[in-house]
């Protein structure tokens, strides 16, 4: 029985890979979707399409896009669509920052100084921390934090392939927690901005929208990601018997730690000088009419502090440490970590067409209309809901791996239909974070699967797709459990998801 239910779980994983790698670049799929759109539009307007909009009673038409009136729009609004579109111009900023940080090589003495600082007894648990924490990078959880995991547990005569574990499910699995706002929280926040304006034009959607739930999130990962580790993944890989030499961890340097302290103080003054502009009541970064805090500059202007949080320390440590000597290096890594960016650049041109084609159309609206009915007649509404929308966000997450991706696509369907039901992006968006987190571990889709293969085959040669599966499968079910009922409870205690982002509308 036990070979039989390996067999049917081995060729399901073989089909999900082929279907996967079946898909087009995302590029291409927003391109494909925009044309759809297109096609839809005009097979609507053929038929009259019309829907009551449910808060002000009007008739809610299908635009053809293949129209003469569609086509003029198309022509004139390619660029603007583009450039105007969230994501881009959050994303792009941040990352100034970030390359700073990371470029300078703070991120990975930050890694490195938690995990070598850690007494033994809560390794397993900094490493799942140190994972949510890499979230802050683009790159550095995937490329410094596993490989370091693995080496920490070879060194301190514990199975690697726990130690990978660990800061995999950390880094990967637990995506959509944090304490801290990441690199990713701008452009979700982005989409769903967009989606939520084809029912109110005047929502906002700020990037600290999930931050209340995402922060308690990561003390659920860390403790469920150390219980998981200790409990389930080590005593099932029993003693390594492979032939690895044990790498030696390199300790923080006395310069290292200088710059360490010194890119805490930075920070510390930061945080300190934002905190100012907002707790007095006359407070400069406050709503200068109402004095209210939540609709102010501060949290308009969000991306502003996120950027100057991560540039000034990782300038501060860069110039102590003398990875930063001039302007010129300084440039090279903010140029650097643009340059990661090409791909999600070309893939924002096609996905903002997808967007505001969907808005321009009108079937967004009615969509989310006709769908918001539907759920209303089958009684699919309150937590069922909610529990559903993540679990559907966790199995189209096993195809397609790029978060952004994926949100763009279903942001613009879920997010109206869900506030024509009455609630909140922010409610929506962070369900869609549990979904897109939990399954990342189990996916070859994932961008950085490969490369977690090719890590665990230093330590065997015979570890494969499977091996990496079967090991990280504990994670994924009990996170999606656990992860999913404490969205239940934060629902059924009625607490806001984040700063302005309340469950419902």
């Amino acid at each position: 029985m036990k070979t039989l239910i390996s067999k049917i779980f081995t060729k399901s994983l073989d089909y999900i890979e082929l279907i996967g790698n079946k898909l087009p670049h995302p590029a291409t799929l927003f391109g494909m979707l925009a044309v759809l759109v297109a096609i839809a539009s005009w097979i609507a307007e053929m038929f009259s399409l019309q829907v009551i909009h449910p808060a002000d009673k009007s008739v809610v038409y299908v635009k053809s896009l293949l129209s003469g009136d569609g086509l003029r729009w198309i022509y004139t609004n390619v660029t603007a669509n583009f450039v105007n579109f969230p994501p881009l111009g959050y994303v792009l900023a941040v990352m100034i920052g970030i390359g700073v940080a990371e470029g300078s090589g703070l991120f990975t003495v930050m890694i490195r100084s938690l995990v070598l600082n850690a007494p033994k007894k809560l390794i397993t648990g900094s490493l799942v921390l140190a994972g949510i924490l890499s979230h802050l990078a683009s790159e550095a959880g995937y490329v410094v934090l596993i490989p370091l995991g693995a080496v920490i547990f070879h060194a301190l005569g514990r199975h690697p392939m726990a130690g990978l574990a660990a800061a995999f499910c950390g880094v990967s699995g637990g995506f959509g927690a944090n304490f801290l706002i990441g690199s990713v929280d701008p452009i979700l926040a982005g989409l769903s901005q967009s989606a939520a304006q084809i029912i109110d034009p005047a929502m906002k959607v700020n990037p600290a929208v999930n931050f209340y739930f995402m922060f308690v999130s990561a003390f659920l990962i860390v403790i469920l990601g150390t219980w998981v580790t200790e409990r389930i993944v080590e005593p099932r890989l029993k003693k390594y018997g492979g032939n690895a030499e044990r790498i030696p961890i390199d300790q923080i340097t006395p310069v290292e730690k200088r710059g360490l302290r010194w890119a805490g103080f930075s920070l510390f003054v930061i945080v300190i000088l934002l905190v100012l502009t907002v707790l007095p009541e006359n407070g400069l970064l406050r709503n200068p009419q109402t004095k209210d805090v939540l609709h102010s500059p501060f949290f308009d202007g969000i991306i502003t502090g996120i950027l100057l949080f991560f540039l000034v320390p990782g300038l501060i440590y860069g110039f102590i440490v003398g990875s930063i000597k001039n302007d010129k290096e300084l440039m090279k890594h903010i140029i650097k970590s643009m340059g990661t960016l090409a791909t999600y650049i070309v893939l924002v041109f096609f996905a903002a067409q997808f967007v505001y084609f969907f808005r321009y159309s009108n079937l967004g609206l009615v969509l989310a209309i006709e769908g918001a009915e539907f759920l209303k007649e089958i009684g699919l509404t309150g937590i069922t809901l909610i529990v559903a929308f993540v679990l559907l966000s966790a199995f189209i997450n096993l195809f397609m791996g790029s978060a952004s991706a994926k949100w763009a696509i279903m942001a613009p369907v879920f997010v109206p239909m869900f506030m024509i039901l009455g609630y909140h992006p922010a409610l929506t968006q962070a369900a869609f974070r549990i979904g897109d987190s939990v399954t990342n571990v189990v996916t070859p889709m994932m961008s950085y699967f490969a490369l977690i293969v090719a890590f665990a085959q230093k330590y065997d040669e015979k570890y494969g797709i499977g091996t990496i599966i079967s090991t990280m499968i504990p994670y994924s079910i009990l996170f999606t459990i656990f992860w999913t009922a404490l969205l239940i409870l934060w629902m059924w205690l009625g607490l806001p998801v984040g700063p302005d982002g309340p469950l419902y509308r």
